[in-house]
């Protein structure tokens, strides 16, 4: 076995050949948008100083004493020309926490930062934290919305699986500095994809929500929800209204949340979300997109039919396999769209694409019309409109 010195030499080695690959883009076939080759972020991205004691006294042979499982679910903004996510880093004892990773061009090169976010506690200390959805909000503070975990407390005696979520609410100024607010409540049970609207509406703070009856379903929860709080700092939802329900036989039967804040376009708002169905093999989440009005944005105007990113090839395989979810996007003063998603609950990945092609794909794709007949109607418009563009395929 290797001594202390070289061992830590060819682990610093490979963890900066790591950090330092560039990504590959490549060809998009559907023109909406581009993947990258590889992941952005991975367990193998965690700080060498968070994993292992490096000195030789205490840890002679260069074991890791912390482990980490993987790097998932970031929340996404762009703060002094960086392009910086906050990350679910999620250790090998199952807790996960939150840790800023930046870079210089949003695609590669992601480091994290020197130590983890230290989350203040409220009265009731989290057992777990997760999927922050981050938003620069008129107030002039940076809101992270994530969901907040801890033991049912009224689950019955031995059982020791039963949780409630809620959303918990924290603000910063810099992602350094942390001050932790009360949990939203909510009349509408559980709330686990909760997400701070930027503006806000008659004086009150807005809120996306995702009422639910339990923790893992949805029960009578209908979709994704809105309402407004008369405070931040108390924040309190009475009343709830769905933007986008839950439906029969589509990508989002089962349930649906809302991922990163929304986008403000001359069009309408740019809301990306999750949807998931049953299959076979178990729960399938993807993605898909709508607009809502720039006056009331939760009234939805446009909805292409479908998924919009849906896991492929290795991004299938995974703690959590068959599933893609994303809570940040960055949108560059160019017209640049960055879309951080995660693959299968282990890894981060980026995909690419602009907001004038997102404008246009919501503007211009047909929508569900939820039966197979009428898809096929669909298809045979757009084959009837091609017919005099049919000899640019010879």
């Amino acid at each position: 076995m290797m001594s202390f010195e070289p061992r830590l030499e060819a682990i610093k080695k490979k963890h900066n050949k790591l950090i330092s690959k560039p990504n590959k883009a490549l060809f998009s076939e559907n023109g909406i948008y581009t993947r990258y080759k590889r992941p952005i972020l991975t367990r193998n991205h965690v700080p060498i100083h968070w994993r292992y004691d490096l000195n030789e006294a205490t840890n002679p042979y260069l074991m890791e004493r912390i482990g980490f499982n993987a790097a998932f679910n970031a929340g996404a903004i762009k703060l002094d020309g960086k392009y910086l996510l906050v990350v679910r880093v999620e250790g090998n004892d199952r807790k996960s926490f939150f840790a800023v990773a930046e870079s210089d061009n949003g695609i590669d090169g992601f480091r994290f930062w020197d130590k983890p976010i230290t989350l203040p506690q409220t009265d009731k200390p989290d057992t777990n934290v997760y999927d922050m959805r981050l938003t620069q909000h008129d107030d002039g503070w940076i809101y992270g919305v994530f969901c907040t975990e801890r033991k049912d407390p009224l689950a019955p005696e031995g059982d020791t699986s039963s949780a409630v979520a809620a959303a918990g609410i924290a603000r910063t100024k810099d992602l350094k500095t942390w001050e932790r607010l009360p949990d939203l409540i909510s009349t509408s049970g559980q709330q686990r994809n909760v997400v701070l609207f930027p503006h806000l509406i008659e004086g009150k703070y807005a809120f996306y929500t995702r009422p639910q009856d339990g923790f893992i379903d949805t029960g009578k929860g209908g979709g994704i929800g809105f309402g407004l709080s008369e405070s931040i700092e108390q924040p309190e939802v009475k009343e709830e209204v769905i933007v986008d329900a839950k439906t029969y036989h589509t990508i989002y039967e089962v349930k649906n949340g809302l991922g990163p804040a929304p986008i403000k376009t001359a069009k309408g708002w740019l809301q990306l979300a999750h949807g998931v169905r049953n299959t076979a093999a178990g729960l399938r989440y993807t993605l898909y997109v709508f607009m809502t009005d720039l006056e009331k944005p939760w009234v939805v105007t446009h909805k292409p039919n479908g998924h919009f990113i849906a896991p492929m090839k290795d991004e299938r395989v995974g703690d959590v396999s068959n599933v893609v979810f994303s809570n940040g996007w960055i949108a560059d003063d160019d017209g640049t769209l960055y879309i951080y998603y995660a693959a299968s609950d282990t890894r981060m990945h980026v995909a690419t694409t602009t907001i004038d092609q997102l404008v246009d794909y919501c503007l211009n794709s047909p929508e569900d019309k939820l039966h197979s007949h009428l898809s096929v109607q669909t298809i045979n418009e757009l084959v009837d409109k091609n017919k005099e563009f049919m000899h640019l395929l010879k």
